[in-house]
């Protein structure tokens, strides 16, 4: 009987040991405030505005490589409202296209969707980063799962966006994204030839 109360708290131990990690030091224990006057301030209309280069790797659930992206976007900002067009290509050949609407209030709340989001995404602009929770539908090509996705993107002083997003299904991470987003380079050579 002894035995069976040592399994059953060290079972409760490493649940215990894990929630705390997952809730306190993990990815997930993040909170916008954490970056409130860190690095400099994070202003969507002005650091996601225009044609936008995104290159970028996703982590499998093994913690591996399964795919590289290069991704042109274009954000176009109407008052408080922005329409970001995505055009993805991988590595394997395949192409997406997505496009956002999001809606950020003058407080930094934001609201999001796009087509293969289910439902509205709900995030906020704070500091140097900005957090967006949302769940996806990925394409029938990529198993057509519906994930639970939490978006972290951070500006870097050069102007350059990190961004990282974390992919959940039951609560487990099933994989990760991680990119850059910089102005795009193109467009940088127009604006300085004119």
């Amino acid at each position: 009987m002894e035995a069976i109360a040592y399994i059953l708290l060290g079972i409760l131990l490493t649940v215990a040991v894990v929630w705390g990690r997952t809730r306190f030091l993990a990815f997930a224990a993040q909170k916008p405030e954490d970056y409130d006057g860190v690095g400099p301030a994070f202003e969507m209309r002005e650091h996601l505005n225009g044609p936008i280069l995104c290159e970028g790797v996703i982590y499998g659930p093994t913690g591996r490589v399964s795919s590289r992206f290069v991704a042109d976007m274009d954000a176009k900002w109407t008052g408080d409202t922005c329409v970001m067009t995505e055009a993805f290509r991988y590595d394997t050949g395949e192409t997406q296209d997505r496009i956002w609407t999001l809606n950020v209030t003058r407080d930094g709340v934001i609201e999001a969707s796009a087509p293969d989001v289910i439902g509205t995404g709900h995030g906020r602009q704070q500091g140097s980063s900005v957090l967006l929770n949302y769940r996806i539908k990925l394409p029938e090509s990529s198993g057509g799962h519906e994930l639970d996705v939490t978006d972290w993107m951070y500006l870097i002083e050069n102007g350059t966006i990190i961004n990282r997003s974390q992919f959940r299904k039951f609560g487990v991470q099933v994989a990760e994204l991680v990119a850059t987003m910089r102005p795009h380079p193109e467009a940088v050579a127009r604006r300085n030839a004119a």
